[in-house]
């Protein structure tokens, strides 16, 4: 999910606090242990002066077209999935002792004991309600996470347990912070509390940052920024870090531990985006805290659903040219019904193209293969996924 559109699902601030394992703790399960991505590698990205000439994503010097054999593939793949995607769920119905916590927009909670189920569905929103459902979505996000949390224990702990199956993951629960830290590296975006939307609008003081004139659509920062949110209701309120303090919300110490984990997150994830060929241009972090005080970093990590994802080598020429960078996330999709549509207040939205919904499957895929360097396994469509995913919980619960 964007950062302008944070998912809801783990933001579960009545439930009692319980302690966490640490990095360190022998009790994890390392989720790369059991992520379905195969371990074989994908061929690396193309070299700067090989995907500089791409002006489009449908260019043949592309990144995103580098290896069009399995774009076909994967869209093929994708359309032939449309029908058995994983839109609801029901494992409160299906597994013994698991209750419904929270439904989300993309993710729906079940609580057991002191764990927590997370079911990442591939429901696909923007503009604060559900649009389509994206073959292959859900796994590509959870195991996308997985991937990050493993790399980023060296900044934070996480509260992930295990990953029992594709779609799922099974994390401590803890006290959660009401508000999601949204840390921006460009000037863009198309939602209302996008930092483009408000700038062009004229603020110069976003949630306590000052901005200077000047600035024009998808232009770099000089520095990275916070722009943290809260939520009311189903909308997301920008909020300066002395609102969030003043208001009770976190403490002065959990606040400015936290913002310097985001901004320590950001700045990785930007190298790691970096060295593979793509800009990390916006994100969005939540986090938790355990009885013993650990601030854990929760929910997801630098998805394409949380994060703002381009193309570095044609990000220059296309900046330079006036037109929109190549993105890697789900923009494409909301400019469509931005232009079709009134998202926010239209009773009853178009229905996404097929085209589009398996172009955003495609690029899901393309993102974690291109991040993990390995390859994304295609699950094979004719297994029921809420089946599969009843049964590998239920197993994963008897053995904790």
């Amino acid at each position: 999910m964007s950062p302008s559109a944070p998912p809801a699902a783990v933001r579960l601030p009545g439930l009692p606090k319980a302690s966490l394992p640490t990095s360190s703790s022998p009790s994890i399960r390392l989720p790369h242990l059991s992520m379905s991505a195969s371990s074989s590698p994908r061929p690396r990205p193309l070299a700067p002066a090989a995907a500089a000439a791409g002006s489009g994503a449908s260019s043949s010097s592309s990144l995103l077209a580098a290896d069009p054999s399995h774009r076909d593939a994967v869209l093929l793949a994708a359309r032939s999935a449309m029908a058995n995607c994983l839109g609801e769920t029901s494992l409160d119905l299906a597994v013994p002792g698991l209750r419904l916590v929270a439904k989300g927009k993309v993710r729906d909670v079940y609580e057991s004991g002191e764990h927590l189920v997370l079911v990442t569905t591939d429901r696909q929103s923007a503009f604060d309600r559900v649009l389509a459902s994206i073959p292959f979505k859900g796994q590509v996000l959870n195991e996308t996470s997985l991937w990050w949390f493993n790399r980023t224990r060296h900044i934070t702990p996480n509260a992930v347990v295990s990953s029992p199956d594709k779609n799922v993951t099974i994390a401590k629960r803890c006290s959660v912070f009401p508000v999601e830290f949204v840390v921006r590296g460009y000037v863009t975006g198309s939602t209302d509390t996008s930092l483009w939307t408000v700038y062009s609008k004229g603020v110069r003081n976003y949630c306590g940052n000052v901005l200077r004139d000047g600035m024009v659509k998808n232009q770099k920062l000089s520095e990275n920024i916070l722009t943290p949110t809260t939520k009311a209701v189903d909308h997301d309120v920008p909020v300066t870090p002395e609102e969030i303090i003043n208001s009770g919300l976190m403490s002065k110490e959990d606040f400015d531990e936290a913002r310097s984990k985001a901004l320590s997150l950001f700045s990785y994830g930007q190298e790691v985006a970096l060295e593979n060929g793509l800009i990390l241009v916006d994100t969005k972090y939540e986090f938790g805290k355990t009885a013993d005080g650990t601030i854990m970093l929760i929910d997801e990590v630098h998805t394409p659903d949380s994060s703002r994802y381009w193309i570095a080598d044609s990000y220059e020429k296309r900046f330079n040219s006036g037109l929109e960078p190549e993105n890697v996330d789900k923009e494409f999709l909301r400019l469509w019904f931005k232009n079709n549509c009134n998202p926010y207040e239209d009773a009853v939205l178009p229905e996404a193209p097929n085209e589009l919904v398996c172009e955003l499957a495609w690029r899901y895929i393309f993102l974690f293969e291109t991040i993990t360097n390995t390859k994304f396994e295609i699950p094979k469509t004719q297994d029921p996924i809420h089946e599969r995913i009843s049964k590998n919980v239920t197993e994963a619960l008897r053995n904790l």
